[in-house]
């Protein structure tokens, strides 16, 4: 079995014993890391470098082109004066109102019997609008019939004795007929009298009739029937709605530059028609409670409307063929003066000037604008002698 293991082991180790001793190991040169010239690695210290020294090369670009060591100029938006025509207007917002209004007030004291008309009915001059209770006028005045009646028949007795003893001649004594004549006359008085006491009951019971005193329409009715009534109350509103207009007030600082007959625009709410109109009536005081002076704006043509609607009123102040403006934010002020900032050779120079102050975007100027000045649109915030460039559009 033993010999069986040997020639095994002889099988996989083929070679001799004696040879295996006495074999030299191959001589090899000692290995070394070979380097490829093409991929060979980069520091990464390297590469930081590279980065830092680009983004400084870039930095330094963008400061030499923009040198924020050195002030730039402000660039300013400007406009240059012009010759044009200019419309000076005043906007103000009224309402329409009636030409012809009337607040029906009784005349007299009681209880409303009858109401005979409605909010919103036509009626004529003269047309019955209501009754208050009338018993008593209604006493008084057949009193006052009774009165002018007896007097009535005491004036026929009188006379009639007077004429009798004046056909008696003689007969009758000088005295009595003067005594006569004396109660014809004033039998004549008493009928006088009567009758102004019958004139006056009449007037006092008419009183308690209600009347339209225009024609037009019934705006508003303030009471009903059974309502005791009094004069202070105001009973109901009648206007003429066919001839409408508009009523507004203007600030007392335009009171002067305002005239009749001056063109208005009007817009009535609601409506994107403007409606040719005029200054018709101006006050010749100012409130002094609010500061305004009221004015009436009349329409060209006639126009249906609400009573209290409300419109939009640009008044015509003055229209000129030919004149400077200026944008209001280019105006500024500078040492208690106003001016504007003009642009002379890339530098703001401040220019005083004069304007017409007015509730407008652009202002009308009299004096300090010549034609072809450059002026700086917004002058917030510049100062004099700043440098500036202008935009490009």
């Amino acid at each position: 079995m033993a010999s069986d293991k040997k020639d095994v082991a002889d099988k996989l180790d083929p070679v001799p014993k004696d040879a295996a001793k006495t074999a030299v190991p191959p001589q090899v040169p000692a290995l070394r890391p070979v380097v490829s010239a093409t991929k060979a690695p980069v520091p990464r210290q390297r590469c930081w470098l590279w980065f830092g020294a680009g983004i400084l090369a870039v930095g330094l670009s963008v400061a030499g082109y923009f040198q924020p060591w050195v002030t730039q100029p402000l660039v300013v938006a400007v406009e240059v004066a012009t010759l044009a025509p200019v419309t000076r207007i005043l906007a103000v917002n009224g309402r329409i109102a009636s030409a012809q209004s009337v607040a029906v007030r009784p005349l007299v004291s009681g209880r409303l019997d009858a109401l005979l008309v409605a909010e919103g009915d036509v009626v004529t001059a003269g047309q019955v609008l209501a009754q208050i209770n009338a018993q008593a006028a209604n006493a008084s005045m057949r009193q006052a019939v009774a009165g002018l009646d007896a007097a009535l028949v005491a004036q026929v007795g009188a006379v009639e004795t007077y004429a009798r003893s004046v056909a008696l001649g003689r007969n009758i004594a000088r005295s009595v007929l003067d005594a006569q004549a004396r109660a014809v006359q004033s039998a004549g008085q008493e009928v006088a009298r009567t009758t102004a006491l019958v004139d006056q009951a009449r007037i006092a019971l008419e009183n308690y009739t209600l009347r339209a005193p225009i024609a037009g329409d019934v705006l508003l009715l303030a009471v009903d029937p059974g309502q005791s009534v009094d004069p202070s109350l105001v009973l109901m509103t009648l206007a003429d709605l066919t001839d409408l207009l508009v009523e507004t007030d203007v600030d007392e600082g335009y009171a002067t530059q305002i005239s009749r007959g001056q063109l208005a625009v009007l817009q009535l709410a609601g409506e994107g028609e403007a409606r040719p109109g005029r200054v018709g009536f101006v006050s010749s005081r100012v409130d002094v409670a609010t500061g305004g002076l009221a004015l009436k704006l009349m329409f060209d043509e006639g126009v249906e409307a609400p009573i209290g609607l409300t419109v939009t009123a640009n008044i015509v102040v003055d229209q000129q063929d030919a004149a400077l403006t200026l944008p209001r934010t280019a105006l500024v002020t500078k040492d208690a003066e106003e001016g504007v900032f003009l642009v002379k050779d890339g530098t703001a120079r401040f220019q005083p000037v004069e304007v017409v102050d007015w509730p407008a975007a652009r202002l009308i100027v009299t004096k300090g604008l010549a034609v072809g000045d450059a002026m700086i649109v917004d002058g917030t915030g510049i100062e004099a002698g700043q440098a500036v460039r202008v935009m490009v559009p």
